[in-house]
């Protein structure tokens, strides 16, 4: 008797049998999908070669029997529903997901809620409303000018764009001047304002990934470029914190971000610098999947701390065992800037051009003299 399947075809496959013209069909639970009713691969019996035809896909009622007994899954049942939900087709679906409108109105409604959020924002928008709306363009729209400036292109190219302008002046107006404030308060409710801000962050990495690839088109070679576009299409508002406040009359120099750089400067600049090495072939990962995982540990922790009211940072703990190692204590400088303004004090003293440590001897003599002055006096008397 001749074999009962014909060379060259699976054993998952109906075929005719030799000598009768009746298909044969596999066994029950074996069916295109591998899975049971019960959720279970063939009955823990799954042999090699028996696997659906290719691009077989998997049958609904088949899910949704595995996802209705999620109590009764063994680990083959768990590795086929990992299978179904590929990160890869996720991300992928992820990344075709347009930004306008519903993404870009989070991303102003969240980026001019912080400049209402500066003290005299309120009182600037009475008085001076142009200036206001000004401040309220460069928030919205400040890292473009900056990537622009970068990379020699017109600064208010952007400004073309005459839907992304009208949807951030309708948000200034309503944020400002909504009778009642209604808009205002609506916005700022707390389970609200977390979901803006998760949405905010999806464009923030969005606009890393775009800048990188804009840069790369234009320096095929040049990583700091593309790493410099990318920081500031993510944080540029940040970065032009200094211009903006100028803007509204207000000049503070201690509050400059380059030296006390917040979450979101920090992670745009870690990201640039990952989506760099993958745009240069460095890092073996997908553009798709690298922004869908960037994005979700933005949101994460972005959400958590607008959601905690803190102003800390998830990289404080690795930066403080890698900056001491890298580039020494923490408290060294801050040492060395002490004794630095002592020798400039020192010398205008009259210490004389030495090290720091001169000020400190010459302080104590003075005090010494001024002691042996007052035990001469109260001896005198």
């Amino acid at each position: 008797m001749g074999s009962r399947w014909p060379e060259g075809r699976s054993r998952g496959h109906p075929t005719r049998l030799q000598g009768t013209e009746r298909p044969h069909h596999p066994p029950r639970g074996l069916g295109p999908s591998r899975l049971s009713r019960g959720g279970r691969v063939g009955g823990g019996a799954w042999r090699a070669g028996a696997g659906p035809a290719a691009g077989a896909q998997l049958p609904g009622r088949g899910l949704r029997d595995l996802l209705g007994r999620g109590l009764g899954w063994d680990p083959a049942g768990a590795m086929e529903l990992l299978s179904a939900l590929s990160l890869g087709e996720l991300a992928l679906s992820f990344s075709r997901v347009p930004l306008f409108p519903v993404f870009d109105l989070s991303y102003f409604i969240v980026s001019i809620l912080y400049l209402k959020y500066e003290p005299g924002a309120v009182e600037l928008s009475r008085r001076h409303p142009l200036a206001s709306w000004l401040c309220a363009m460069l928030h919205c729209f400040g890292s473009y000018i900056l990537a622009d400036l970068l990379l020699g292109e017109p600064l208010i190219d952007y400004f073309s764009n005459n839907s992304s302008v009208l949807l951030a002046s309708a948000v200034w107006y309503l944020i400002f001047f909504c009778p009642l404030d209604l808009f205002y308060k609506c916005v700022c409710f707390l389970p609200v304002k977390l979901i803006f801000v998760a949405m905010k962050e999806v464009v923030r990495v969005r606009k890393i990934a775009v800048g990188i690839h804009h840069a790369h088109h234009h320096y095929h070679h040049g990583w700091f470029v593309m790493i410099a576009t990318g920081w500031v299409k993510g944080s540029g508002v940040a970065l032009m914190s200094k211009f903006e406040q100028l803007l509204r009359g207000v000049w503070k120099p201690e509050t400059n971000e380059i030296l006390h750089m917040s979450f979101p400067t920090k992670a745009s600049l870690y990201g640039a610098i990952l989506f760099t090495l993958q745009q240069t072939r460095w890092l073996p990962v997908s553009k798709a999947s690298l922004t869908f995982i960037f994005t979700v540990f933005m949101v994460s922790c972005k959400v958590f701390l607008t959601a905690t009211h803190s102003h800390g940072s998830p990289f404080d703990v690795l930066e403080g065992y890698i900056c001491p190692v890298l580039f020494g204590a923490a408290w060294g400088d801050d040492h060395y800037h002490d004794n630095h303004g002592g020798s400039h004090g020192g010398s205008h003293g009259g210490g004389g051009p030495g090290s720091p440590h001169s000020a400190l001897p010459a302080k104590s003599k003075e005090e010494l003299s001024e002691g042996s002055r007052k035990k001469k006096t109260k001896k005198a008397d």
